[in-house]
């Protein structure tokens, strides 16, 4: 599976941004997937996850209420809507697969199997 990651750019607090992350070479469909991002010189850190039904979805602390993530099977792409954007918001944000058909949820980057090329979010105060 190869993921192609689009929608970043330079926005103002306050402001909204809508990620995608689309899929070639296999369907999306029995996989989780997830957000990860990574600012300047710190470890990239997990930003949401979504089944791969869609049904359920998990998001990290600071960003639960500002930010959604979704996911159209049928077009091979997943979403991160990212609404209220903050400066410590700005980041490198990656898509990534995990082959699982049990609906599990996963925060931990290495669980992962496939990773997109990343793109970039600055937001400015």
């Amino acid at each position: 599976v190869q993921l192609q990651a689009s929608g970043g750019g330079l926005v103002q607090a306050g402001g909204s941004l809508r990620l995608s992350c689309a899929a070639s070479g296999r369907t999306f469909s029995g996989y989780t997937l997830g957000w990860f991002r990574q600012a300047p010189g710190k470890e990239r850190t997990f930003v949401a996850a979504i089944s791969w039904s869609g049904g359920s979805t998990y998001y990290t602390d600071s960003v639960k209420g500002r930010f959604t993530i979704s996911r159209d099977n049928a077009r091979n792409t997943v979403y991160l809507q990212m609404n209220s954007l903050k400066p410590e918001d700005t980041a490198v944000y990656y898509c990534a697969s995990k082959r699982d058909y049990s609906g599990g949820l996963y925060s931990t980057n290495r669980v992962y199997d496939y990773w997109g090329q990343g793109t970039l979010v600055t937001v400015s105060s």
